[in-house]
């Protein structure tokens, strides 16, 4: 099959776009004012024994939908220009998530290098999830 699509091709495309940030630039940006949006699901949090303090918890399956604006089935009034930075487990659905914010309209959307995983093992704070 020629001219297949791998994900490595999508993440690239994806990253290509984004400003990413290392774990420590994203803590200062959420001390700054920027959301912080941990993607991952409740089991993935309770798996890793860490929450990010102060984050919104919307998991990848929703993320889109409870940020976009014009969604009636929205709820989460973030702004379009607020600063969006995504967190998953090790980065890389964060990426995916985070251009697609972007193409939503939520042009200073980004995402942490490494995760949850960079940003634990950074010594970053955290808590324990619910």
């Amino acid at each position: 099959m020629t001219g297949r699509t791998t994900i490595d091709d999508l993440l690239d495309e994806a990253r290509a776009g984004l400003d990413r940030v290392a774990p420590e630039q994203a803590l200062a940006a959420q001390r700054d004012g920027a959301v912080i949006v941990d993607t991952r699901s409740p089991d993935e949090r309770r798996e890793q024994g860490a929450a990010i303090p102060g984050a919104l918890e919307l998991p990848l399956s929703v993320v889109l939908w409870r940020l976009d604006p014009d969604e009636p089935a929205g709820g989460t009034p973030v702004p379009l220009d607020a600063r969006v930075v995504l967190i998953c487990r090790q980065g890389y659905s964060s990426s995916l998530a985070a251009a697609q914010l972007r193409r939503l309209g939520f042009d200073r959307a980004t995402d942490v290098i490494g995760g949850v995983e960079a940003w634990v093992s950074a010594g970053l704070p955290v808590e324990q999830p619910e």
